[in-house]
């Protein structure tokens, strides 16, 4: 296969592989930490195979990722990635809390670039949006960290189109992270057109549908008790009788295509414009190979418009209210704030 193909993301002069890797579930939220000496081969590999653009956040861990990440990028491996961080959820007490106050934005990116063992973050997101903060003032304290040379690019995840708008008035947005794939499309009616306007590339996280589109509904009798997924409405009993009829349909469809699952879920993602880069997250190379294989896999219009079709049956709610999402990341005016 040809090497991984290059893509601008945003208009600001990032460019990265046109598919990432998300790092998350090599340390949290998907079961126990895996082990660093796997994980390290993993991403070595995926660097030698083109896929450079890295994802990771300090929540994830907590802190643990970046310090995976941090012991990978040593001998010469920095140098041929995209590094990607976020921050703004802290945990505290057991439980998280959202922040986005300059002095937290400035704490976490220095607490970050220790941990990465690196003096420059190539794209610095804003997890979840501090929705008592104006999004003025927390892009304010991003800009300075720009120009301070501490980070190179600005990224938003889960911001609904008016805060997009406000912060890429106050410094260029250069990408916005949001969930999209055939399991969740609710941020395509106004998220989407947005970014395009504005010039901003997108990063599709959960591409495979938190793997339900790679393993179907076998995915959930796999999941730790410790596994995140195990509270989310689509892998609620009921809702996964339900939704193995996508993963069936997506199979067949696969098998006629001679193709996986996942490289058909994958390529619909990449169908969607050359300013998406979805970031699928695995722990093992047999998968990452798979995933990489999605790059070639061709689709016709007609065949976007089935997988689409398919897609709309899709049953249960994305978050049920156990984690925040773009439609709860409104921020109040700038006028509203007052400097403490």
């Amino acid at each position: 296969m040809a090497g991984v193909r290059r893509m601008k993301l945003g208009s600001q002069g990032l460019e990265v592989s046109a598919q990432g890797l998300g790092c998350m579930g090599m340390s949290a939220f998907y079961g126990p930490p895996k082990p660093d000496s796997d994980m390290i081969a993993l991403i070595h590999h995926a660097i030698d195979s083109g896929v450079t653009f890295l994802d990771t956040s300090d929540v994830y861990g907590p802190f643990i990722n970046e310090i995976l990440i941090a012991k990978a990028m040593k001998g010469g491996f920095r140098e041929r990635t995209e590094l990607a961080t976020k921050f703004g959820i802290s945990i505290s007490d057991g439980g998280f809390q959202i922040r986005g106050d300059p002095a937290y934005v400035r704490a976490s990116c220095e607490a970050s670039l220790k941990r990465l063992d690196i003096d420059c973050i190539d794209l610095y997101y804003q997890h979840r949006v501090d929705t008592s903060i104006p999004i003025e003032v927390t892009m304010g304290e991003l800009k300075k960290l720009v120009e301070e040379g501490k980070i190179k690019y600005v990224g938003l995840s889960e911001a609904s189109a008016s805060t997009i708008r406000r912060a890429h008035a106050v410094h260029p947005i250069s990408a916005v992270q949001l969930e999209w794939s055939l399991w969740t499309r609710d941020s395509e009616e106004e998220v989407i057109p947005t970014c395009r306007e504005l010039g901003i590339g997108i990063v599709a996280y959960s591409p495979l549908g938190q793997g339900f589109l790679s393993s179907g509904p076998s995915l959930v009798e796999k999941f730790s008790d410790d596994d995140f997924r195990k509270h989310l409405p689509k892998f609620q009993p009921e809702n996964v009788e339900h939704n193995k009829n996508l993963f069936e349909r997506v199979n067949a469809m696969a098998a006629s295509k001679g193709c996986t699952p996942s490289q058909l879920a994958l390529a619909w993602v990449h169908h969607q414009g050359n300013d998406v880069c979805p970031i699928p997250g695995t722990t093992k190379i047999e998968n990452f190979k798979q995933n990489i294989g999605a790059l070639s896999v061709q689709l016709t219009k007609e065949e976007m418009a089935e997988l689409e079709t398919i897609a709309d049956a899709v049953k249960g709610e994305r978050f049920g209210g156990v984690i925040i999402s773009w439609k709860e990341s409104n921020t109040p005016p700038l006028s509203s704030w007052k400097d403490e």
